[in-house]
């Protein structure tokens, strides 16, 4: 059997594909109870959180356990498998037990170095172990994951290395400020009672807030993490609960909102959040370009003043004899400049020559934006060719090719309207998402999501304690490995073993019926040399063979042993389940 991971995390799919395939409490249950009874698999486990869906199995075949895992992810998170595939990761044997270590010490985190993660892994073994699809294999393999994972956080600084997700999104909210100034003395409310929006709560609170209000769709639960908050000793705020229906009104109210909760539809529509704010929103400055609007970029006056704008004498550029261009057509062009590069861009050679004249023969005034910058807004008299010959033996050398000048023309920046401070600061945790995105194009409103967060932390650089746990993870991998592989060939010594013991009482009766005078003392005493002879005949290739076995690669020597000593497999099976069976009562919770 082989352990076998099939999943899609922050790291290979979008957000909008991650929200569509996440699965409730219950669709995660049908999940592993599918997996089990697909032919490939005997155990399985789901590891899901807010970024990542992972299925891990123990199968006896690679390929078509990939893709009868991969089938079952699609049917249960309702995306079909043929837009899902091009998003899903495979990791087998070592790699998969790498992938799960290093997923436990927070390295695969949205946030390295995250410590949530212990707990969600912890809670998807129980998970396993209630419905009992997880066996020796993924028993081991998840607790020794735990294990690496708190090692990982108390021997290395990884926890400098980032924080909780709640932590870094607060971060975001106060645009990288530090969160106690930004917090004091504001009105929270927090959507949802789980482990995320809790330590949201608790977050807040000792960031100094000064009222948090807790809505669930349970209510109980709601009180009792009100009251956790008001009997905390570490701060002082006041906290009390309300129903999932006060919650547009507690919005307007809000200075900040952390929603998480399991819904599968919006908790937050952008129709509710806008109204939330309505009337706490100024309205935003005039632009630089006075109260129409803003400017031409630059600061500049807009297009249409420019193209009106007299020379030195008031004439209006190009209505004086000798200019080619018909400004009628271009002076709602933005940024349009007669002098500039938008002016000549397409124009034939010949009027290429004509605009050259006018422009040197001419003394204009106004805004003289040249190409080569020579002339500036208040100056008058003629370009200078010689501050700009490189330039101007470009063009004579592109119009000699093609007859004209090429079109250059470049979008013209957008100046966006001035946004006014924001009033209400929403962070959005849960996946699928709570708060409609549309949020993000509402005045007055800063929303922080799982999306602008995978953003955010993307560039985020590594503390130099990653690296002393990923050589953690290695060493770690290399002992699972070694444990199992040893642990695989113990069933075939047993029977190794248990085969030789059989010989020797064989051989004892066959000499008690040659020998039938032999006398207790005699007896008892060619009995135990025979067993002596064959334990130390046996010892050398047994040790040996477990050590060969620990070694990457050594799990054919197994089979090697039982060919060798023509092992009945059905007797190294029942040896294997008897292991099984003793290490399953044996074994204590997560």
């Amino acid at each position: 059997m082989s352990l076998l991971v099939v999943g899609l995390s922050h790291r290979s799919a979008p957000v909008s594909v991650l929200e569509r395939a996440a699965l409730s409490a219950d669709a995660q249950i049908k999940l592993l109870q599918d997996t089990v009874a697909a032919e490939p698999a005997t155990e399985a486990a789901v590891l899901a959180t807010c970024n990542r869906i992972e299925l891990y199995a123990d199968v006896d075949k690679f390929h078509a356990g990939v893709a009868e895992l991969s089938t079952l992810l699609a049917q249960h998170s309702g995306v079909g498998l043929e837009e899902l595939t091009p998003y899903l990761y495979v990791h087998y044997e070592d790699r998969a037990v790498h992938h799960l270590f290093s997923v436990a010490c927070g390295l695969d985190s949205m946030v390295v170095g995250e410590g949530q993660i212990l707990g969600q892994i912890k809670d998807s073994l129980a998970r396993a172990q209630d419905l009992h699809s997880a066996g020796r294999l993924l028993n081991d393999l998840f607790q020794q994951a735990l294990r690496v994972g708190k090692r990982a956080h108390s021997e290395t600084g990884i926890d400098r290395a980032g924080q909780s997700l709640v932590t870094f999104g607060l971060e975001q909210l106060a645009r990288g400020g530090d969160v106690q100034q930004w917090a004091r003395g504001k009105k929270a409310l927090v959507i949802g009672a789980g482990s995320m929006s809790s330590l949201a709560a608790a977050t807040l609170a000792r960031a100094g807030v000064a009222e948090i209000v807790v809505a669930n769709r349970t209510l109980d639960r709601a009180e009792r993490l009100a009251q956790i908050l008001m009997d905390g000793d570490d701060t002082d705020v006041a906290a009390r609960a309300v129903p999932m229906e006060s919650v547009p009104a507690e919005l307007t109210r809000a200075d900040v909102t952390v929603s998480c909760t399991g819904a599968t539809g919006l908790v937050l529509t952008a129709e509710s959040v806008a109204e939330s704010v309505e009337g706490r929103t100024p309205a935003p400055a005039a632009g630089p370009g006075g109260v129409d609007g803003p400017g031409a970029p630059g600061g500049e006056p807009g297009p249409t003043a420019g193209a009106q704008r007299g020379g030195a004498s008031g004439t209006s550029l190009g209505t004086e004899d000798g200019c080619p261009l018909e400004l009628s057509a271009v002076q709602g062009t933005a940024g349009f400049s007669v002098l500039g590069e938008a002016a000549v861009a397409g124009m034939a050679a010949a009027d290429l020559e004509q605009h050259a004249a006018w422009v040197d023969n001419g003394s204009v005034g106004g805004d003289r934006r040249a190409a080569g910058g020579t002339a500036r807004q208040g100056q008058t008299g003629t370009l200078d060719p010689a501050a700009d010959t490189d330039a101007i033996a470009a063009l004579a050398a592109t119009v000699a090719t093609v007859g004209r000048i090429p079109e250059r023309r470049r979008p013209e920046p957008v100046e966006e309207p001035q946004r006014p401070e924001p009033v209400l600061f929403l962070l959005d945790l849960a996946m699928p998402r709570d708060i409609d995105a549309a949020v993000h194009r509402l005045a007055g409103v800063r929303l922080v999501d799982i999306e602008s967060l995978a953003e955010a932390s993307a560039g985020a650089p590594m503390a130099a304690d990653v690296d002393q746990v990923r050589r953690i993870v290695s060493d770690e991998v290399a002992a699972f490995g070694a444990a199992l592989r040893a642990a695989h060939i113990t069933p075939t010594v047993v029977a190794l073993r248990t085969m030789a013991a059989d010989v020797v009482a064989g051989e004892i009766a066959r000499l008690d019926g040659r020998l039938p005078g032999l006398d207790d003392k005699h007896r008892a005493e060619i009995t135990q040399t025979v067993r002596r002879v064959v334990d130390k005949l046996l010892h050398a290739p047994t040790v040996r063979v477990k050590q060969l076995a620990a070694e990457p690669g050594g799990a054919g020597y197994a089979d090697a042993l039982r060919t060798l000593f023509d092992l009945d497999p059905e007797t190294v099976a029942a040896v294997s389940r008897a292991e099984d069976s003793t290490t399953e009562k044996d074994r204590g919770p997560a």
